[in-house]
C-alpha cells in the first residue's frame, strides 16, 4: 500500500501499558483522502483503547473518543480522518490503554493476528512423523508465528540437525517432530498444549 510522504515518520507510534508484555501498536493506514487508525494488540490479553487525535487541515467526528475493545492478538479499526484535499495535515495523538476491561467498551470488529511468541519456535518433520498434524494443525490456528521444515524435502537441514544432535538419534524412525524453541531441542513435544507449557518455561 503507497505511504505518503508524511506518514514515513509517523506510521508506527508505540505507547506502553502497564500490565502489557508487549505495547499497544497504532497503524495509520492510507485510503482514499482519508487515514484510518488501527490498533494492535500483539499480547494474550484483552485492553480497551482510546485513541484522541488533534491537529490541522483534516476533519473527523465530533464525538467524544470512546474507549474501544481490542481482543488479544488482534487488530481493530479505532478511528478515520478526512483529509483536506491539497494540505498537509499535521496531527499528533493520545492513547489510553486500559486492562480493567469495562462493560462499556464499544465492540467493533476484529482481525486476528500472529504475534512473535516469547521463543522462536522451529517444527521439523521427519519422514516417519505420526503425530505432527496434531501438533502443526492447532499452530496454524494459534496466534504464534513459527516456521516448519520437512526434513524428507530437505536432507540439508536434516544434516544440520543431526550434527546439532551429536547423530544420536536417526531421524527417519523418529515419530514425533522435532521442536526448536529459543534455540533448545525437543524430541517429545508432540500436541500444542505440551509446546505451550515448554514455551512459557523459563
Amino acid at each position: 500500500m503507497k505511504k505518503l510522504p508524511y506518514l514515513l515518520t509517523c506510521l508506527f507510534v508505540l505507547f506502553q501499558s502497564y500490565a502489557q508484555e508487549r505495547p499497544i501498536k497504532i497503524v495509520a493506514e492510507e485510503i482514499p483522502n482519508r487515514l484510518a487508525f488501527y490498533a494492535v494488540n500483539e499480547n494474550n490479553q484483552d485492553f480497551d483503547v482510546k485513541l484522541t487525535i488533534t491537529g490541522t487541515n483534516f476533519r473527523q467526528s465530533r464525538a467524544t473518543p470512546r474507549f474501544i475493545r481490542v481482543p488479544a492478538t488482534s487488530k481493530v479499526h479505532i478511528k478515520t480522518i478526512i483529509l483536506m484535499r491539497g494540505k498537509k495535515p499535521s496531527y499528533t495523538y493520545d492513547l489510553a490503554v486500559n486492562d480493567s476491561l469495562s462493560k462499556r467498551a464499544l465492540r467493533k470488529p476484529a482481525v486476528k493476528i500472529k504475534i512473535r511468541p516469547k521463543k522462536q519456535i522451529v517444527v521439523y518433520i521427519p519422514k516417519s512423523c505420526l503425530s505432527c498434524d496434531s501438533l502443526i494443525g492447532p499452530l496454524n490456528e494459534g496466534p504464534y508465528k513459527f516456521t516448519f521444515h520437512n526434513l524428507e524435502e530437505q536432507p540439508e537441514i536434516a544434516e544440520q540437525l543431526n550434527r546439532s544432535l551429536a547423530n544420536s538419534i536417526v531421524l527417519d524412525s523418529l515419530e514425533t517432530p522435532i521442536v526448536n524453541l529459543g534455540g533448545r531441542l525437543y524430541t517429545r513435544i508432540e500436541t500444542y498444549d505440551q509446546l505451550i507449557e515448554a514455551l512459557e518455561k523459563e
